[in-house]
């Protein structure tokens, strides 16, 4: 056996790179194939805003005001309780909610009385959401 030969014979060299290659590719293929079919990517967008809000509580209605952080979208964010808010009868916030913009919220026919009301924001197609802030009413 010559050693010299075996080490110029390069025959099988070019099949074994280019199944190294079609290997890759398929794997790479695959993985991006299979991102999009299992949605991967779809909430990475949808990040929570860093927002801090103020309550101030009277007898039956709740001043909420943005006091620092980022801008939310109005329609994006739920003023909630386990008290029975009346929206219809409440200030809501419109458009923008930005750095002292403020909305009052009424109860109907209670007080607050130690209720945790809550500011939740939701991301625009509702798969996912946050508690921004959150306040416990005194105890009357």
């Amino acid at each position: 056996m010559n050693i010299r030969t075996l080490f110029e014979d390069d025959a099988a060299v070019s099949p074994v790179i280019g199944v190294i290659l079609m290997v890759a590719i398929t794997v790479i293929l695959a993985a991006v194939i299979g991102s999009f079919v299992l949605n991967l990517g779809q909430g990475i967008q949808q990040t929570a805003p860093q927002a801090s809000f103020g309550f101030d509580y009277a007898n039956d209605s709740v001043d909420v005001t943005h006091e620092s952080g980022d801008t939310v979208v109005a329609a994006q964010v739920n003023v909630t309780s386990a008290a029975a808010i009346d929206y219809s009868g409440s200030t809501l916030f419109a458009g923008t909610v930005s750095a002292g913009d403020t909305a009052t919220y009424n109860l109907s026919g209670t007080e607050w009385n130690g209720e945790t009301v809550r500011v939740v924001w939701a991301s625009e197609d509702g798969s996912t959401s946050a508690t921004l802030s959150q306040s416990t009413a005194p105890a009357i």
